[in-house]
């Protein structure tokens, strides 16, 4: 991306703000867009499940709430395809048209560059206080919670959630994305992810032999869904961050059996604990990769204390589904975004521009492009994003190109990888690196080992430094013919 694009995008992004405050504001704003589709009647068997798995792959779908589910409390509601079309640019408060390359770099240059953000604040009282469902009443099953993929262990009301948990030790509020499955009426299991925030939470709680508060947004606001989706900072609290993002506080109130803080204009919510060693069988589920990939194990299991909603509460589904699909989309955007800042303050100059590729679910290949400098260049962006913070879960391969290609376009990327990069020359390895159960390449002796590493390939597509003036020319339109064609026979394409 050159310099007069930038700068366009930093001044066009500087005049929009995100325009709403909850779930149902953004679902009116959708609905503006020609971008919202009723469904009255799916059944939570098999037709939600079904749909949205229909919808999910394709960018430019609407987005889908099924109202009217049989066996469920009328009002009740699940939406799903939420990060799709023009919506997605509406979602993060940037122009309609920015391209999902354009959309990354605005929501770097406005939000990410310089990580504001405002503590949440602690009101009295909160529409997700409208119903409050304590002791004998709470069954979680009376909710629209769908069986996702044909093969999941059964039901999950968390996928579009987040799970809110506070460090035992050093107080701080961690807000992170987690599958949650229902067991029984009062009772989920969730699995959280080694080297996770909340992961590390819940070991703390494990190691003092000490019951862990959670709560489980399950229909919350999609920015604040977003946040929590994305490799944050250790010891910031997500729900800061989104304030910064909005420019005002988030407003939460106080949990009535944690005392954690809970979004006040949620839809819905979770209270409860999770007791040492009170583990159920969890799973399978159909995850990110596009496979069944950690079976079933035993995960913790939380006690529903309370359950709180609004009039007609509204569940937010996000099923993971083989990439490319929406989890790869709205991941791409902001771990794209985050990844080029880590590069960047890692000391590797003149990054042009960085994407995490859908097809890979927006970890397992990332291209980067860079304006090389000096010999060794491409090697040093290549590991360094393999390496950082937002790269380094369940990574596995990393293109670094020059310039004149395009990271997000995943045929340019390719294209350069055959065309640049010498199988024997080109390809540095890194073993031992930090992945997950879920990755279907780790043998089953490794995962009963506990040893949940993989390794990376770093991939130099760019023209070699030293002879890089010598390399044979593109046969490619310069880009001003390519605008001129385009202004002057761009009608064909329609």
């Amino acid at each position: 991306m050159n310099d007069d694009a930038g700068n366009r995008l930093r001044k066009a992004a500087q005049q929009h703000r995100i325009g709403y405050e909850d779930l149902r504001e953004w679902m009116v704003e959708v609905e503006k867009l020609g971008e919202l589709r009723s469904i009255k009647g799916a059944s939570w068997q098999e037709d939600i499940g079904m749909a949205t798995e229909l919808v999910q792959h394709d960018e430019n779908a609407p987005c889908l709430v099924f109202d009217e589910v049989p066996g469920c409390t009328k009002g009740f509601r699940i939406l799903t395809n939420f990060f799709g079309g023009k919506r997605k640019n509406m979602t993060l408060g940037f122009p309609l048209e920015y391209s999902k390359l354009e959309l990354s770099q605005a929501f770097l240059d406005n939000y990410m560059q310089e990580l504001k953000t405002i503590p949440h604040e602690f009101v009295e009282t909160g529409p997700v206080f409208e119903n409050v469902i304590t002791g004998d009443d709470i069954d979680v099953t009376k909710f629209p919670v769908p069986l996702w993929h044909d093969q999941d262990g059964g039901r999950y009301i968390g996928t579009g959630s987040y799970n809110i948990t506070i460090d035992p030790d050093e107080k701080w509020i961690n807000v992170g994305t987690y599958r949650v499955m229902v067991h029984d009426k009062n009772t989920l299991g969730f699995y959280m992810s080694p080297g996770k925030h909340g992961r590390i939470h819940r070991d703390k709680y494990q190691a003092r032999n000490e019951p862990m508060p959670v709560v489980i947004v399950v229909g919350g606001d999609p920015l604040q869904f977003l946040v929590a989706c994305s490799e944050m900072p250790y010891g910031v609290c997500e729900l800061d961050i989104a304030g910064g993002l909005r420019g005002k506080a988030v407003k939460v109130v106080r949990g009535k059996v944690t005392g954690l803080p809970i979004p006040a204009n949620a839809e819905m919510v979770i209270e409860g604990f999770v007791q040492p060693n009170n583990r159920r069988l969890e799973g399978p589920f159909g995850e990110w990769t596009g496979y069944y990939g950690s079976d079933i194990r035993e995960e913790p299991v939380l006690d529903i204390k309370a359950i709180y909603h609004r009039n007609n509460p509204i569940i937010m589904g996000c099923p993971p589904q083989r990439p490319p699909e929406e989890q790869a989309r709205y991941r791409a955007i902001t771990r794209s975004a985050l990844i080029r800042k880590q590069i960047s303050n890692a000391g590797v100059p003149d990054v042009t521009s960085v994407w995490a590729h859908e097809v890979g679910g927006a970890r397992m290949l990332l291209g980067v492009s860079i304006k090389q400098r000096y010999s060794g260049h491409a090697k040093q962006a290549g590991h360094v994003a393999a390496m950082c913070h937002a790269g380094a879960y369940a990574g596995k391969y990393v293109i670094v190109v020059d310039d004149d290609i395009d990271a997000s376009n995943l045929e340019d990327l390719i294209w350069a990888m055959l065309t640049r990069s010498d199988p024997v020359e080109s390809i540095d390895f890194i073993t031992n690196a930090w992945s997950t159960p879920l990755d279907p390449c780790i043998s089953p002796e490794k995962k009963d080992k506990g040893d949940n590493t993989n390794s990376r390939a770093i991939i130099d597509a760019c023209r070699p430094f030293h002879w890089r003036d010598k390399y044979p020319k593109v046969n490619m339109p310069t880009p001003e013919t390519a605008r001129r064609a385009m202004e002057k026979f761009g009608y064909l394409l329609k």
